[in-house]
């Protein structure tokens, strides 16, 4: 993982943490978790590929952000993704070496497995400068 995805991905953790949705879960995990209580917050490790500018270095990172909820129906999961997304939106800019030069929603989505919980998907597009 680049410095440049560390960072963001470090910075996305602290930020839903914050979250004044976070009381509301289980978990807010940096990847996948081996075994978690819904609802949760899982983070995907995403794609990272160049965008340097002439005299900077720079990335574009593709984020994806998964909310699991194992309620009857999916208001509950509709709430915590706007709440998430307001987070995310408000995150700060600034990151260790790096700044965020762009910060885009790109989709959102909620399907259910008939047999197992909710899962809604935020996936946003970030780009980042060196400093």
């Amino acid at each position: 993982m680049s410095s440049a995805a560390q960072a963001l991905q470090q910075a996305l953790v602290a930020t839903l943490r914050a979250a004044p949705f976070a009381p509301l879960l289980t978990g807010i995990y940096d990847g996948p978790p081996a075994q978690a209580v819904c609802p949760f917050v899982a983070i995907s490790d995403g794609s990272t590929t160049d965008w340097s500018t002439k005299d900077r270095r720079g990335r574009e990172h593709r984020l994806s952000i998964a909310i699991w909820d194992d309620g009857a129906s999916p208001a509950r999961l509709h709430d915590l993704l706007g709440q998430a997304q307001d987070a995310i939106e408000a995150m700060p800019r600034s990151l260790p070496g790096q700044s965020i030069a762009s910060l885009v929603f790109l989709r959102a989505r909620i399907v259910r497995d008939p047999d197992g919980p909710w899962a809604g998907r935020l996936d946003y597009r970030v780009r980042t400068l060196e400093d």
